[in-house]
């Protein structure tokens, strides 16, 4: 595109070889460590809150929660106001701006877990999961699958939280961007490097590593390990069994059905455009309420199904 605005820094959201990139600071940073100097000829970093007028329309971000830097794009042109959400969630996340609602004209909303049955569980509570099993299997590593950008991060932050102090090993897949994070002031207490790591240092540890690690060689050297998944979609038990995962973690940076009705409550949008997931389902509950409601079809690939096919999480063997 000669000219993009980008929410966050997901593959399926941040493309390379745009001509000039609209973003904030984190996201502009998340592209230049993912591309290089294919990210872009020439980019421009916007704060949350700040503006920026491009041909007649007045443009600025929102902090959308999803992950570090994640933002929805807010545009105004004569009085009418349309906001993007990009990806977002509503929960509180340590390593990321929460997400701030905007009252406008129109929302265009994702809708990536669209369902009513799509309700996710407490963070703190699955969290407890992989410690309690932890506790179960003292000589068992727990293998924790979490998507490079964003998950495998505030996994890290949740499982400080809940008290665990411990080093925690990282893949080599995840190990760039999480030090992107703690450049942003994050910590994560002691971090070691999961790969050259002997079997038996391995024992008993928290190992995170992304989705495409779990089934492949490389988790080979970690003996027998508990294997856990951190997503949304575990929810869903054909995907539990697809990923081969003996602790599904239901954890996700999308918003939950809840989630994504009150959002709409909130804007106070008269016309709402989804996207990006299970749109019907959600165009129905916002036309119960009155609102003008349509599905808003887009081409492209979800951030977890690149994941999984290693594309995304620069995997190594």
């Amino acid at each position: 595109m000669p000219r993009a605005l980008v929410t966050h820094g997901h593959a399926d959201h941040a493309r390379p070889g745009n001509g000039a990139v609209l973003a904030t600071p984190e996201t502009l940073a998340i592209m230049q460590a993912r591309y290089g100097e294919a990210a872009w000829r020439e980019q421009q970093a916007l704060a949350y809150g700040d503006r920026l007028e491009v041909g007649g329309v007045s443009v600025g971000l929102a902090p959308a929660g999803h992950v570090l830097g994640s933002a929805q794009a807010v545009l105004e042109w004569r009085g009418c106001r349309v906001v993007v959400s990009g990806d977002y969630k509503r929960r509180p996340d340590p390593t990321c701006a929460g997400f701030e609602v905007v009252p406008c004209d129109l929302f265009i909303t994702e809708a990536t877990f669209g369902l009513p049955v799509f309700r996710h569980p407490d963070d703190g509570a699955e969290i407890a999961k992989l410690l309690a099993s932890l506790a179960t299997y003292p000589e068992r590593a727990h293998l924790v699958g979490a998507y490079s950008l964003g998950k495998a991060q505030r996994i890290l932050a949740l499982i400080r939280q809940a008290g665990y102090d411990k080093p925690i090993y990282l893949h080599g897949a995840l190990q760039a961007l999480t030090r992107l994070y703690e450049g942003f002031g994050l910590d994560f207490g002691a971090l070691l490097p999961a790969t050259g790591a002997a079997k038996a240092e391995l024992a008993g540890e928290i190992v995170l590593a992304p989705p495409s690690s779990l089934t492949d060689r490389w988790s080979r050297r970690l003996g027998e390990p508990v294997t856990a998944m951190a997503s949304g979609w575990m929810r869903v038990r054909a995907r539990v069994r697809q990923r081969g995962a003996e602790l599904p973690l239901v954890i996700s940076d999308h918003a939950d059905w809840d989630e994504l009705t009150r959002t709409i409550a909130e804007v106070e949008a008269p016309e709402v455009w989804v996207t990006h997931g299970n749109e019907d389902a959600l165009v129905h509950h916002a036309t119960q309420q009155g609102i003008a409601a349509r599905a808003l079809a887009l081409v492209g690939r979800g951030e977890e199904e690149q994941e999984q096919d290693g594309r995304a999480s620069g995997a190594e063997a």
